[in-house]
């Protein structure tokens, strides 16, 4: 369905599972991904849960503006919060992979009492270190220059084959095929403008805020992925209560690496509730 907040369209998809349940799980893609992203995994979720996948801004079928201010932690905080109350009243479980991980991270911050649990697969809090900050900033704004300036083929290819998705490499070419029309679908503005807005030097850092972030949390990594487990493993260290699930011969994108992993540490997290 579609959903407008502030005169932006976003693509919202509904999964009903349980007609009679209240219980709502909400799962935000990562950088250049779209709902599409969970097609295979929704089947595997827990069925008491009803899922909702959301398109951010600037992916999927959801509106690309030229505005930098509405691609900021701010206002893709707030763009959630209004599509969430749109939705339901009651408390939700929120789960993000990546870029949507942070996302969810910076609404918990906000907006935790509108939260039963939080899910994070694969994320950070944001840099912390001045320096690498701003050398983030300039390194996406070059990438976001180099969407704005070739084929939308061109930077796919190119993003789908930097040394953070190695491990992928390893899964049937049917699946890669599928990924990779998937993320052509996207809006080179959107993808330029996210990185501008919402990338990893330009979102605040979090470090300081996790330790009021006192709601049930899972963080998750994959196993081959040193660089995100190490960062989740000092993550797990400042949250009131939280758990970290590595999950086995998986990347950065455990779940399409190992979708019934990913899903039985999910639904194992959810039936604690």
């Amino acid at each position: 369905m579609k959903i407008i907040i502030s005169n932006i369209t976003f693509n919202v998809e509904e999964y009903h599972q349980n007609s009679s349940s209240k219980n709502f799980l909400f799962l935000l893609h990562g950088f250049s991904g779209s709902t599409s992203d969970w097609t295979e995994i929704i089947p595997l979720l827990n069925n008491n849960f009803n899922i909702i996948t959301v398109d951010l801004i600037g992916h999927g079928k959801s509106d690309s503006p030229v505005d930098v201010s509405l691609y900021t932690t701010q206002a893709m905080v707030e763009q959630l919060f209004k599509i969430i109350k749109k939705i339901t009243d009651k408390k939700i479980f929120l789960a993000g992979y990546s870029m949507g991980g942070r996302v969810a991270l910076s609404f918990a911050v906000k907006h935790k009492e509108i939260l039963n649990g939080l899910i994070l697969e694969s994320s950070s809090a944001g840099i912390k270190d001045e320096k690498q900050r701003i050398e983030r900033i300039q390194s996406d704004e070059k990438l976001a220059q180099f969407i704005e300036n070739h084929p939308i083929e061109e930077f796919v290819d190119y993003w789908m084959n930097i040394d953070l998705f190695k491990s992928q490499k390893n899964l049937p070419k049917s699946i890669l095929v599928k990924v990779r029309e998937s993320k052509l679908k996207n809006n080179k503005t959107g993808l330029a403008y996210s990185l501008r807005g919402f990338g990893q030097g330009t979102m605040p850092n979090l470090l300081n805020e996790i330790k009021n972030v006192s709601i049930k949390s899972l963080l998750i990594s994959g196993e081959l992925d040193l660089k995100y487990s190490k960062i989740n493993s000092e993550l797990s260290k400042l949250f009131p209560d939280v758990q970290h699930i590595i999950i086995k011969n998986a990347g950065h994108n455990t779940h399409l690496e190992q979708p019934s992993s990913f899903a039985d540490v999910i639904n194992n997290f959810l039936s604690e509730f």
